[in-house]
């Protein structure tokens, strides 16, 4: 993040927070009732941090009792080489949310959670512009045909944070993401779709109505090289989020925060060696407390936790007072 870019949100924050001041004066945004809470997973990750995948999800789902799943149809998992399919994985996580009543919101596209945020297979030919164009669109179709009429399905969620520079990635062009919106519904008309972008980095101008519902991320501490470690806390109240909603037209009980922040952003550097004195930097037990009663305050419905497979990780070396604490939580 450089310091130009830095001071130009400064700047942005500062203007919505001043019509989030009259919006929220004015009573535009009301919560409905209490937030429910969901979580991400991701099948790579866990296996990343030396886990089986399926047990973290069993856990997820049975121990920690979540009932709202946030899942990605990871291109370069399914389709490692092209037109064969190994859909196993992601056929056994919707089963089992199925047989639970755990609903799912399934992400398409080749910018879905998890670093390096892009994930197209190897195959892929990014070197002439939207060369790759129809590889994605027949992907997707294939994802959609699959779990159109799966139980367990409740959103699709178009791509990640299209609009945001991070990660190993391609720009998505807002035209490019109107066509995929438009390839999802034209093979099912029946479940919503649901466009992300970042809570912190975003007026969200090109994605708060490109979809049926909008999701934003809601980070508090993070951590950069040109800053080191950062806290939202002093420059970024809940209401902004409701102004930013309000200043784009959109209702609030349509948003979702998708990935709240529940592990820590740490330097650049490998999770596995990184002691935890670092880790709990920027997520301890008292931070996520704060980041959950900050989310409540946004008056948001419905939050997806972001931390799954750090909290199993953190179970399987006895520090248990986070993933003890996710298991208690009212969801």
């Amino acid at each position: 993040m450089s310091k130009k870019f830095f001071y130009s949100m400064t700047i942005a924050i500062i203007i919505v927070c001043i019509v989030g001041f009259f919006a929220y004066t004015l009573h535009r945004f009301k919560r409905s009732g209490s937030m429910i809470y969901g979580v991400s997973f991701s099948t790579e990750y866990a296996n990343y941090l030396g886990f089986d995948s399926r047990k973290v999800f069993n856990t997820i789902i049975h121990d920690w009792k979540f009932s709202y799943v946030r899942l990605s149809a990871q291109w370069d998992l399914i389709e490692k080489n092209k037109g064969e399919y190994d859909w196993q994985e992601l056929d056994w996580m919707m089963n089992e949310a199925a047989a639970n009543k755990v609903n799912v919101m399934l992400a398409v596209g080749h910018k879905t959670p998890r670093w390096p945020e892009c994930h197209a297979p190897d195959w892929i030919d990014y070197s002439q512009e939207l060369k790759h164009k129809p590889d994605l669109e027949r992907f997707i179709k294939k994802v959609v045909e699959r779990y159109k009429n799966h139980p367990a399905l409740e959103i699709w969620q178009i791509e990640n944070e299209p609009f945001l520079r991070f990660g190993d990635c391609e720009p998505i062009m807002a035209e490019e993401l109107q066509e995929e919106v438009a390839w999802v519904r034209s093979v099912d008309s029946v479940h919503p779709t649901i466009v992300t972008d970042s809570g912190e980095l975003s007026l969200w101008r090109k994605s708060a109505k490109a979809a049926d519902l909008f999701g934003t991320t809601l980070y508090r501490v993070v951590w950069n090289k040109t800053m080191g470690y950062w806290s939202y806390d002093w420059i970024m109240p809940a209401f902004v989020y409701k102004a930013k909603l309000w200043f784009n037209g959109r209702a609030i009980e349509s948003a979702y925060i998708t990935e709240l922040q529940a592990e820590p952003w740490i330097p650049d550097a490998n999770l596995l060696d990184t002691d935890l004195s670092e880790q709990f930097k920027s997520m301890s037990l008292d931070r996520l407390q704060k980041n959950i009663a900050f989310a409540e305050k946004t008056g948001i419905p419905r939050a997806y936790l972001w931390g799954a497979e750090w909290w199993y990780w953190l179970a399987s070396k006895n520090e248990n007072t986070i993933p003890d604490f996710i298991k208690e939580l009212k969801k």
